[in-house]
């Protein structure tokens, strides 16, 4: 991984342990493997952690979890549901935003890149972090879903209660361990269906997430999040 780690400096020190595991070590050897074979890997090297870039620790606010990068050419690019500004929306980020229209009225954009939303503090982590082209799940179990695991519990070690936004049964049960609100703890926990098509109709409309962010986020005296997309990606 060496070269490739670009990651903001403040996960770096609370994350040290994993970098330096056996797991990870393990994890390292198989991707240097793999891209020797020829296999081409997304994203590219350089926004593996993109997600952990961008938003910082002491930064997040909310967290969205999704599973494995897209796995066609030119689409993923380091966040969970976001791809290139110049690439087709995927179905799911289509629901998504039409969601966010039916939610708090804001127009879908052309484009599905959400570096907006994770420059204000949307953690949007996948649980593995990269994949083998035109091979949905190739790199699961290896070691990702460990670093992963690893990275939400220092988020739910924050002090500052955190919005977990947990589509589908997946994301739902890798972050179980969060206390909610309803639980005693501090943190917001919101569960709907996945956004696919094959389960967006089954809960994921209707579910208001967004705009039930933005109230607690409110209640803490923060600033809301601002869902609106600029209509000029980067």
């Amino acid at each position: 991984m060496g070269n490739e780690v670009r990651l903001h400096q403040s996960w770096l020190e609370p994350l040290r342990g994993e970098f330096d595991s056996p797991y990870m070590a393990s994890l390292r050897a198989f991707l240097v493997a793999e891209k020797a074979a020829g296999k081409r890997i997304f994203p590219k090297g350089g926004h593996w952690f993109r997600a952990l870039d961008l938003t910082p620790l002491e930064t997040v606010r909310v967290v969205i979890l999704g599973q494995d990068p897209y796995h066609g050419p030119d689409q993923a690019h380091g966040l969970c549901f976001s791809v290139r500004p110049e690439v087709p929306l995927p179905p799911s980020l289509v629901n998504i935003y039409k969601e966010l229209a039916s939610d708090l009225g804001i127009a879908p954009a052309r484009h599905g890149f959400l570096e907006h939303w994770a420059k204000q503090g949307v953690l949007l982590l996948n649980s593995v972090l990269t994949v083998q082209m035109s091979a949905a799940a190739s790199h699961r179990e290896r070691g990702w879903e460990r670093f992963t695991d690893a990275v939400i519990r220092l988020v739910a070690a924050k002090e500052e209660p955190v919005v977990f936004m947990l589509w589908g049964s997946y994301a739902q049960k890798k972050a179980a361990f969060v206390e909610s609100v309803e639980r005693g703890g501090r943190h917001l926990v919101l569960k709907a269906p996945h956004p696919s098509p094959l389960s967006a109709h089954s809960g994921f409309f209707g579910c208001r997430h967004f705009s039930r962010a933005n109230a607690f986020l409110l209640s803490l005296g923060q600033k809301p999040i601002d869902w609106a997309l600029p209509e000029c990606a980067a």
